[in-house]
């Protein structure tokens, strides 16, 4: 037998039905512009010397480049906790590893001045 679905019940989430979160065209606009401009701010800073730095900056500016995608074309900001802990569980894993690799880093040039060092003997 064959029975309908009525999406009464799903809380305002459509299934199928070709409706979903409906944005207007401006915000399409509005973001499209802040990733240009955050895009031009990449590059101009990829040409200052920050030193050590730079990686951090083009990492903060990449992340927030990422949320507004994540927020507004793929519809986040509309989202369930549930969902939100699968999309934040990939960034806090992205965190330790880059921790991990932040907290070796100033370690490097003391283990360079050790060889250079023994060298010398």
């Amino acid at each position: 037998m064959a029975h309908s679905h009525n999406n009464s019940h799903s809380g305002g989430h459509s299934h199928g039905d070709g409706e979903g979160h409906v944005i207007p065209v401006k915000t399409f606009q509005k973001i499209l512009f802040a990733l240009l401009v955050l895009t031009i701010i990449t590059v101009a800073a990829a040409k200052v010397d920050m030193g050590k730095w730079n990686i951090a900056g083009a990492m903060v500016i990449a992340s927030i480049k990422a949320s507004l995608v994540i927020l507004v074309f793929m519809h986040g900001k509309y989202e369930n906790r549930i969902i939100w802990t699968y999309i934040l569980i990939p960034f806090i894993l992205l965190a330790i590893m880059i921790g991990g690799v932040f907290t070796d880093d100033p370690f490097r040039d003391r283990i360079k001045h050790f060889a250079v060092a023994e060298q010398a003997k």
